[in-house]
């Protein structure tokens, strides 16, 4: 239903046109004069304006002067009884939709609102499309670098040598990470650092929309290709064209859209929803998930040769609690980028604050750590971050959750060493020394368990030297620590070691 405002200071006409216009099932808004016309327009807004051409005070020309100002997409048409060329000249020169003389039949009143409002439609649409079209070009403008990515841990160096190494081609790249890791920002600086640097970078969230508006946002449609297709689109492909389209959480994919991928990666052509000619495009494709894709594969619910066609060169974007060494790059990072606007006299966090920080396990990580930065710059008062000013989340301590904070003249890896044997201590006795048990509470690899327990003395791995070791080893395999791929990874703070990736 459409909102029609008709103003004209003939009653008997004005009534007319309004009953017109509500037996078509459109809510008519009726004004006596141009002036309080415009104050309805300004008000309560509409779809389409019908005015009369003389009236006393604001004439029908002014309406059209002011419906252009106040919503350039709404059609306005001139009703009157002194039609002459000149006045309908000057009436379209100033935006009129068209130019209705009295007397005239209803049939034809509703003609002509009916284009109108399908004019109001295109007009919307190409508003729409031409917002979206400059968002996709600022973001595709914004640079990143690894200054966005912090980290100075082995497993996020892992993470620095594989885009430098991958950027330069078109392989396709798949990154896997939890939620709130930087999936993202992995994927752009993957474009910024290729040959298609200078085209668009585009992404597309698989798991924020259902299936049908899925395939259309990938691929487009055609006018009429569905209710409410009133003019032709263009794809997130096609918008991508000599550039990079990300499509992030790929793992939400449903198995109808998952073949029309396929047949892309596979040909570089589609057809848009509801069109028949096939569409040639340029696209590196960067895929990005948290899901366990191997296990979707093996029960069906993604295809495997989409999987290996997006699975060329994987990424695995580690979980902060596995880098907790990063937290104070990542608090200051933080600081630098929000406290100009937030809290501009914080300098860093102290010391109390940062180990209430590195003990936190971070289910939501960088992007939690990020959130708890600006809350607390929020708060703060001074050139530090301090304990007061952090979350309470940060600052509840139980029985349950209670670790020592160190004291004294204890430098900062001193600090997060001592909190880090704690963390484990606690894992390992609640386990009762089951060691694959207290790597899954602890949310580590279990082969990155082993030499920390053995690094701090704890349970009986510490005490029996380097044979006896390895037979605790055999007595109680573990697939992880049994690849031999080297030195174990790192996943708790502390670990010069390097991640297996």
């Amino acid at each position: 239903m459409a909102r029609i405002l008709i103003i004209d200071d003939n009653e008997t006409m004005r009534e007319g046109l309004g009953a017109t216009v509500r037996r078509m099932g459109h809510e008519a808004l009726l004004a006596a004069g141009g002036a309080e016309g415009i104050q309805q327009l300004k008000r309560r807004g509409a779809d389409f304006v019908i005015t009369d051409l003389k009236m006393e005070g604001t004439g029908g020309l002014d309406v059209l002067r002011a419906v252009q100002e106040i919503d350039p997409a709404c059609p306005a048409m001139i009703a009157t009884a002194y039609g002459t060329v000149e006045t309908a000249v000057e009436a379209m020169r100033l935006g009129a939709f068209d130019f209705l003389q009295k007397p005239f039949a209803p049939e034809v009143v509703r003609l002509k609102i009916e284009r109108a409002l399908e004019l109001r439609r295109e007009r919307l649409g190409r508003e729409r499309a031409e917002a979206d079209a400059a968002a996709l070009r600022a973001d595709a403008a914004a640079r990143y670098s690894f200054g966005e990515i912090v980290g100075e841990t082995p497993s996020m160096r892992a993470v620095f040598q594989t885009i430098e190494r991958v950027a330069p081609t078109d392989a396709s790249v798949y990154i896997h990470g939890e939620s709130g890791t930087g999936k993202e920002l992995v994927a752009r600086a993957i474009h910024d650092r290729s040959k298609r640097a200078a085209g668009p970078f585009v992404k597309v969230n698989c798991g924020a929309l259902a299936e049908t508006l899925l395939e259309s946002e990938l691929f487009g449609h055609e006018k009429g290709a569905f209710t409410g297709a009133i003019k032709r689109k263009l794809g997130r492909f096609e918008l991508a064209d000599k550039g990079t389209l990300f499509l992030d959480e790929i793992g939400d994919v449903s198995p109808a859209v998952q073949v029309k991928l396929l047949r892309v990666l596979q040909e570089r052509q589609f057809e848009r929803v509801g069109g028949e000619d096939s569409v040639s495009v340029d696209v590196r494709v960067v895929s990005a998930t948290h899901r366990d894709m191997k296990a979707d594969v093996a029960s069906g619910r993604f295809r495997e040769d989409l999987f290996y066609r997006l699975h060329v060169v994987p990424v695995e974007v580690p979980p902060l609690r596995e880098r907790r060494e990063d937290i104070p790059r990542l608090c200051n990072h933080f600081i630098a980028k929000l406290g100009p606007r937030t809290n501009p006299a914080v300098r860093g966090v102290d010391d109390a604050a940062l180990a209430r920080f590195a003990a936190y396990a971070w289910p939501g990580n960088v992007r939690e750590l990020e959130n708890a930065i600006e809350q607390s710059l929020v708060f703060a008062e001074g050139e530090r971050i301090d304990v007061r000013a952090l979350p309470a989340f940060l600052k509840t301590v139980t029985a349950e959750n209670a670790l020592a904070m160190p004291t004294g003249d204890m430098s900062l890896p001193e600090i997060l060493e001592d909190l880090e044997r704690q963390l484990i201590q606690r894992a390992y006795d609640k386990a009762d020394g089951v060691k694959t048990e207290c790597a899954r509470l602890l949310g580590v690899k279990t082969s990155a368990l082993y030499y920390k327990l053995e690094k701090y003395g704890i349970g009986v791995i510490a005490s029996r030297g380097g044979d006896a070791a390895a037979a605790a080893l055999a007595r109680e395999p573990e697939p992880e620590a049994m690849l031999g791929d080297g030195p174990p990874p790192s996943g708790l703070p502390g670990d010069d070691h390097g991640s297996k990736r």
